[in-house]
């Protein structure tokens, strides 16, 4: 399945648009991150790390899911 990842250094966002049934409870939660009309429309620059957590936990579709990056 195609995936897109968007990384804060602690975090990627995995974003999967077969997913996504257009809920928009991304953008309505955090806004600052998610703006369908911008390219990328993700920017998770504009949020923490646990702001982030927190709005994937609430992905209706499973379409945003997250990793944390590990040093190795």
């Amino acid at each position: 399945m195609e995936t897109h990842e968007y990384n804060n250094g602690d975090l990627a966002v995995i974003w999967m648009p077969k997913k996504c049934i257009h809920s928009t409870m991304c953008v309505k939660l955090l806004p600052k991150v998610y703006n369908p009309k911008d390219r990328p429309w993700i920017k998770v620059e504009n949020a923490t790390t646990q702001e982030l957590i927190d709005q994937i936990e609430q992905c209706p579709s499973g379409a945003l899911s997250y990793k944390f990056n590990t040093e190795k």
